[in-house]
């Protein structure tokens, strides 16, 4: 080996050790930029956390805290323009009557995987419709009722489907009287449950609602004849409201004679302003729990979100105007009943609302102020509908005239007795 070798390899070692000593500092200066990064990134969050999320809601141990909404949010969740409500896939109200209405005509098929909801309200003659819906439907395969089961099924034309999700057709599989935050959160896995299979399904709620006064007097006849729908689960947030949430309003197994004023006087009775909270989404309020946010936030919010549901649902009538219920459900879904639609019992309760003193009569309509804004509500939109749909019918004043009339009748009918609170804790809505 000559010098001139031995110099390049000591030329080569020297530069070798150059490259890895520059090697070393760049990846130490690498590290120091990655170390201030991060050391700024977290100087960073400390100060949004601490400063900018100030009201907990970015706190590890986040605990909810009373929500606030502003009027902005409130009209956000309730818009009053009917035309709004072009789709309802957002609310979980299933299909909308607007999107039945709508151009593309998205009708109910019952031979599809369509499935109406029957949301039952206590009180609005909900057994009455409930039965139309089973015994009464002019149906290609009708339903086929058992008398003491009091139970139907009701089966699509080619299989052995459940078309209908109700009280007679499914039973209280939801809950007894489940309501729309229930029902949403329960019908698909039920369904499932009970067919053996997952199947994609489109849902049509349907419901009724009643003069607040009238059906809030008539359940407490009701409870005073000793009703307690006791079994009631009001499943909200994943769990049943606890005692702690909702407290008995009376001692023992039931309110037997209980008077007006002490029905009313409990701030536990579920029975007022019971249609707003039954068609309201309650997780929006903290489900049972009263301290989310203040009462006046809280009712203005539950009211909010009735009305929207109201509007964002298939179908919805009212109690006293039994006829044009019965023409915009048939209008809605293309099917008829076999019978006329009429107004049963209501002078009971008329009797006894006559027997209110006037001071009685405000402190019941107090109570229920939601529910007679609801009520309002729904009124104007119910007429509003049913005008088009008899504009759009060139033939109106022969359809009803003829409503309820058709070639084949029935024959299957029940016993039109009162049913006791030891049956299935409900009746007809005397």
């Amino acid at each position: 080996m000559g010098f001139t070798d031995v110099v390049e390899q000591s030329d080569c070692k020297h530069l070798l050790k150059d490259i890895q000593m520059r090697r070393k500092i760049e990846h130490r200066i690498t590290l120091r930029k990655l170390v201030m990064f991060f050391a700024l990134l977290t100087l960073f969050g400390i100060i949004y956390f601490g400063y900018f999320c100030s009201d907990n809601r970015c706190s590890l141990s986040y605990n909810p805290k009373p929500a606030v909404y502003s009027e902005w949010t409130v009209m956000n969740l309730l818009s009053t323009n009917i035309t709004d409500f072009k789709s309802a896939k957002d609310t979980g109200t299933g299909v909308s009557y607007n999107d039945m209405q709508s151009e593309n005509q998205l009708r109910f098929d019952m031979n599809a995987h369509d499935v109406m909801v029957f949301l039952h309200i206590q009180k609005t003659g909900g057994t009455s419709f409930g039965r139309h819906l089973v015994q009464d439907l002019d149906l290609q395969r009708p339903c086929t009722c058992q008398r003491k089961r009091k139970l139907c099924y009701c089966f699509r034309p080619s299989r052995n489907e459940n078309w209908l999700f109700s009280r007679y057709s499914t039973g209280w599989k939801c809950g007894l009287h489940a309501d729309f935050t229930e029902l949403s959160g329960c019908v698909d896995s039920e369904l499932d449950k009970n067919e053996g299979k997952s199947i994609k399904r489109r849902y049509f709620y349907l419901t009724l609602l009643r003069d607040p006064v009238s059906r809030y007097l008539s359940e407490y006849k009701h409870v005073q004849r000793g009703a307690t729908w006791r079994m009631s689960r009001h499943w909200c947030g994943g769990h049943p409201a606890s005692l702690e949430e909702l407290p008995k309003c009376y001692n023992g197994t039931s309110w037997t004679d209980v008077t007006l004023n002490s029905f009313a006087d409990c701030p536990h009775n579920l029975a007022a302003n019971r249609q707003t909270r039954m068609l309201a989404d309650l997780s929006l309020i903290g489900c049972y729990n009263s301290s989310y946010m203040n009462q006046e936030e809280r009712n203005r919010v539950m009211l909010a979100s009735a009305k929207r549901n109201l509007l964002s649902i298939a179908f919805f009538g009212l109690t006293e105007f039994q006829k044009l219920n019965q023409y915009i459900f048939e209008e809605t879904f293309n099917l008829r009943f076999a019978v006329t639609f009429t107004l049963h019992n209501t002078t009971l309760s008329a009797v006894y609302k006559s027997l209110l003193s006037d001071e009685e009569l405000e402190k019941v309509k107090r109570i229920n102020s939601l529910d007679i804004e609801l009520y309002n509500f729904a009124k104007h939109y119910l007429f509003r509908r049913f005008e088009k749909l008899r504009a759009k019918n060139p033939n109106f004043k022969e359809r009803w005239a003829h409503l309820g009339q058709l070639p084949s009748q029935t024959a299957f009918d029940w016993e039109k007795e009162v049913e006791t609170e030891a049956a299935d804790n409900e009746v007809n809505y005397t």
